[in-house]
């Protein structure tokens, strides 16, 4: 397994982790302190920011949870993925892109997330 899907794997899971202090663990292996996510709908800066937002969303979508569907792909510090947010296996309510520049340590420094019509 490449860094780079390492990262990722460990990316959807801080999505997917409903505990709290296990997913700012997982978003502090993630991502670097100073990180920041931007998507069409939510945004979030840092390590407890991100976190935090993440918490919001999973208020939002009860019950669902993230899968890769392609990726990732990369090229310098650059990466780009594909997911998509289900409960339990069914039809997604959002599917999604999102691009990352990632830190000399590999964590993502910057996260913009571009959502797909369904």
């Amino acid at each position: 397994m490449s860094d780079t899907t390492q990262i990722v794997d460990s990316y959807i899971s801080m999505w997917n982790e409903t505990d709290a202090d296990q997913r700012r663990e997982l978003v502090a292996r993630t991502v670097t302190e100073d990180a920041n996510y931007l998507d069409p709908v939510m945004a979030g800066d840092g390590i407890d920011g991100i976190a935090a937002m993440i918490g919001g969303a999973q208020q939002q979508f009860p019950g669902h949870r993230f899968t890769l569907v392609s990726g990732p792909d990369a090229h310098h510090d650059r990466l780009r993925f594909s997911w998509a947010l289900a409960a339990n296996g069914n039809t997604p309510v959002a599917v999604g892109v999102d691009f990352v520049t990632l830190a000399d340590d590999g964590r993502m420094r910057s996260i913009t997330g571009f959502l797909e019509l369904l």
